[in-house]
């Protein structure tokens, strides 16, 4: 299998990598925060890219990486100058970067197993050590290196433990970038390495340019924005698995609470079974976890001002009109979520927990009457 075959872990379906992403939306308080460190001549060596998956930190850690290894030397190959983030699209480290064949630039991710071809579960030490052996190599032309882990939550206890010691004593002219959805999940001597950045979500115009550059129609892009959680990524995935119409279906559904129409729930379950639809089962997972959080949150602060489907605002309306609902269906929601993990695990049969699913969204509705 070639290299262009195999699966990149850093990638989301259907959209561009990170390092080909032209244009980043709705982070400009973290770039400038970059840029006023660098223009001190005090930047870190090490800096912490957090917040929810999908938002941009991955096309941050990108471009920021571009700026370091564009800036000129004495003995630079280019003699090309950069006076911000944004580099010309010829310019020769941004095109080597894209080809993924910068010299100075090394990506830290989760690796192909080579008899399977399937991505390994866990950045693994053996991984670091290819890093430590890129410390270990002198840039030819003298200039600024730059690491790019995605995602540093990602790496096993023996990999963590590893780059720590290289974020102890890392390199001359070498930052590191370390992308994590879940920062709790670091080794707490990490954190404490690096500079934070947080990352924001996405309001509805960035998602909708986002959208758009990547190839996508952003007409849609209000519903997608508050069904991601201002999430790019997750309105990407949306939209390429049809996630809105199904969205619909699923509040239509629930629209008949009390009492659930029990044909079209067996023929919702039916339609997320077998090997071919195990996308969509993990997709109706989360979109019911969604469901099931907007109704608790409508019921402290009513309707959400964005209806993300048909009927949506009276649903929530009508099963969610007080804070008494609203705890109930918060503690539906954690349970619902972790049942869903659970059934993820163990590979149970995708209907039954669709319809287990449904019969304690029954419950709750009748817990609430009572």
């Amino acid at each position: 299998m070639s290299d262009e075959a195999l699966p990149e872990p850093d990638r989301i379906p259907g959209a561009p990598h990170p390092r080909e992403t032209h244009q980043l939306f709705g982070q400009d308080a973290a770039q400038r925060t970059f840029t006023a460190a660098h223009a001190t001549g005090r930047l870190h060596h090490g800096w912490l890219l957090t917040g929810p998956r999908g938002i941009g930190k991955a096309t941050l850690a990108w471009k920021l990486a571009a700026f370091l290894l564009a800036q000129p030397t004495e003995n630079t190959f280019f003699s090309d100058t950069t006076t911000g983030l944004d580099l010309p699209e010829d310019h020769p480290d941004l095109r080597l970067l894209r080809a993924g064949s910068h010299p100075r630039l090394f990506l830290l991710r989760r690796a192909t197993d080579e008899k399977t071809k399937r991505l390994k579960t866990a950045i693994g030490v053996d991984e670091v050590r290819a890093l430590k052996s890129f410390f270990g190599l002198s840039a030819a032309d003298g200039g600024h290196r730059a690491v790019i882990v995605d995602a540093a939550d990602e790496m096993t206890n023996q990999a963590a433990n590893a780059l720590l010691k290289l974020l102890e004593e890392p390199p001359e002219k070498t930052t590191l970038f370390l992308i994590a959805h879940q920062p709790s999940r670091l080794l707490p001597t990490i954190r404490s390495r690096c500079r934070s950045l947080r990352l924001a979500p996405l309001g509805p115009d960035d998602i909708a340019a986002t959208l758009t550059q990547a190839g996508f129609p952003a007409e849609e892009s209000p519903a997608l924005s508050a069904l991601s959680a201002g999430s790019a990524g997750d309105a990407i995935r949306l939209l390429s698995m049809d996630g809105l119409a199904l969205y619909a279906d699923l509040i239509k559904l629930l629209s008949g609470l009390p009492n659930i129409d029990r044909p079209a729930l067996l023929k919702l379950a039916d339609s997320v079974t077998g090997a071919k639809n195990a996308q969509r089962f993990d997709l109706l997972l989360d979109l019911a976890e969604i469901a099931v959080s907007r109704l608790a949150r409508a019921g402290l602060t009513g309707p959400p001002p964005i209806q993300a489907a048909p009927g949506e605002s009276l649903l929530l309306q009508k099963l969610s009109p007080d804070a008494t609902a609203a705890r109930r269906w918060a503690t539906l929601a954690e349970d619902l979520s972790a049942r869903a993990r659970h059934a993820q695990a163990v590979n149970l049969d995708p209907a039954q927990v669709i319809l287990d699913m449904a019969f304690r969204i029954e419950q709750t509705v009748a817990r609430l009457a009572a």
